[in-house]
């Protein structure tokens, strides 16, 4: 009878292993893509309660059994599952960190139109939720720029890797908080929103680098003399800010009221016009010593530079010729 009773209770443990290890190498498969949070701070029982109330494990008991054989640290983050993984495969992934993140580019000379856009392109946060919370949270920046109306000038360009769930403040604190680290990098202390405004405007005339100081050069000039910039970037910018702007620069966006209006209204405009990368900010510290005060676009995509009106017009002319 001890025989049988042995017997029975073997085969009763050779089948419980044998569901064990059926459903521990049968990946499980999600009907559509899963996106699992797991919380700083969550224990191993209930990252296993997560993963088994979504579906891709089929025991919690059996990923707390696999965490006393493998160890190692699980760590919190945004996991994206849509292919099927093993229990093994599901707790190497969660064990080295492969969190899911959204690849957000921002190139320089970009305004916060164009990021909102780019945040909305993502699946991060609509457009006009996005302009909204740039113009709330200034105080992100106020004590670089205590008068900003937005955070115009301060979002960095950069490619930012962020989270499926990330906020529109929590993407803005990340872009500040990399325009303090790139002019802690380039030493920019001083006169910071004077600075920022005339790199946003350098950033937008020119895309060559070289080019840059020169272009800091003609406005500093400009400014010196008490001359408008008639900067085209600007009028746009001011077009964008009352809502009419219509893809090209018409006669009455030349007679706007606007303060970023540089043909009607001397000195620089209010405040940036766009986001500046390290080039541009590096050329408003140090604008190139220049007898020129005028520039144009050649075909190529290179500025044409002239000290006086009558060249800087036949240059325009040239110009217009070649476009033709």
């Amino acid at each position: 009878m001890k025989f049988f009773r042995s017997v029975i209770l073997l085969l009763v443990l050779t089948a419980a292993a044998g569901v064990y290890f059926l459903d521990y190498d049968r990946p499980t498969l999600p009907s559509t893509p899963i996106l699992l949070t797991i919380p700083p701070g969550t224990g191993t029982p209930g990252i296993a309660s997560r993963l088994q109330a979504a579906g891709l494990i089929r025991s919690r008991y059996l990923f707390e059994i696999q965490r006393k054989i493998s160890g190692g640290t699980l760590k919190a983050g945004d996991y994206r599952f849509d292919h099927p993984l093993t229990i093994l495969e599901i707790y190497a992934h969660i064990a080295r960190g492969d969190t899911y993140t959204i690849p957000l580019l921002i190139p320089e000379g970009f305004n916060l139109y164009d990021i909102a856009q780019a945040v909305q392109a993502a699946g991060l946060a609509p457009a006009p939720t996005f302009l909204a919370a740039a113009r709330a949270n200034t105080q992100l920046i106020a004590d670089l720029s205590p008068q900003a109306p937005s955070l115009e000038g301060y979002l960095f360009p950069d490619t930012y890797k962020l989270s499926p769930r990330a906020t529109p403040l929590q993407i803005l604190t990340l872009m500040t908080r990399r325009f303090r680290q790139a002019a802690t990098q380039i030493g920019l202390t001083q006169d910071i929103p004077r600075t920022v405004t005339l790199a946003s405007l350098i950033e937008k005339e020119v895309h060559i680098d070289t080019e840059r100081p020169l272009v800091a050069g003609v406005f500093t000039n400009r400014l010196a003399l008490g001359m408008p910039l008639a900067t085209d970037p600007a009028v746009i910018y001011a077009a964008l800010l009352d809502n009419r702007w219509r893809g090209t620069i018409y006669q009455s966006d030349l007679q706007s009221p606007s303060p970023y209006n540089t043909y009607k209204h001397a000195g620089l405009p209010p405040g940036p016009i766009a986001n500046p990368g390290l080039a541009a900010l590096r050329a408003a510290q140090h604008p190139a010593v220049t007898p020129y005060l005028y520039f144009v676009a050649n075909a190529n995509g290179s500025t044409q530079f002239s000290a006086d009106l009558a060249t800087h017009a036949a240059q325009v002319q040239q110009y217009r010729q070649v476009q033709k």
